[in-house]
């Protein structure tokens, strides 16, 4: 069954977040004072890790992914991408 799940995201260079294969990114926005990404899920389909990044403005990106969403938190801006 396809549902949108939500994943709360620590404020890391890069994790690695456990999700399901086919999951599709939809985005990150701060709840709550915790920054979260929202994805499409498969709950049917098994979870495979995921590489996420984050860059905050002006800092070097050459390992960049796919980009998923950008989200301010404080005074801070961060670029968030899939790799």
């Amino acid at each position: 069954m396809k549902t949108i799940y939500k994943y709360p995201l620590e404020i890391n260079d890069q994790q690695t977040v456990n999700l399901p294969s086919s999951a599709r990114l939809l985005t990150v926005q701060v709840q709550n004072g915790v920054p979260c990404l929202w994805a499409l899920v498969d709950t049917a389909d098994r979870e495979s890790p995921r590489l996420i990044q984050m860059f905050g403005t002006g800092h070097p990106s050459e390992t960049a992914g796919v980009y998923i969403a950008t989200f301010q938190f404080g005074p801070l801006l961060f670029h968030v991408f899939e790799n």
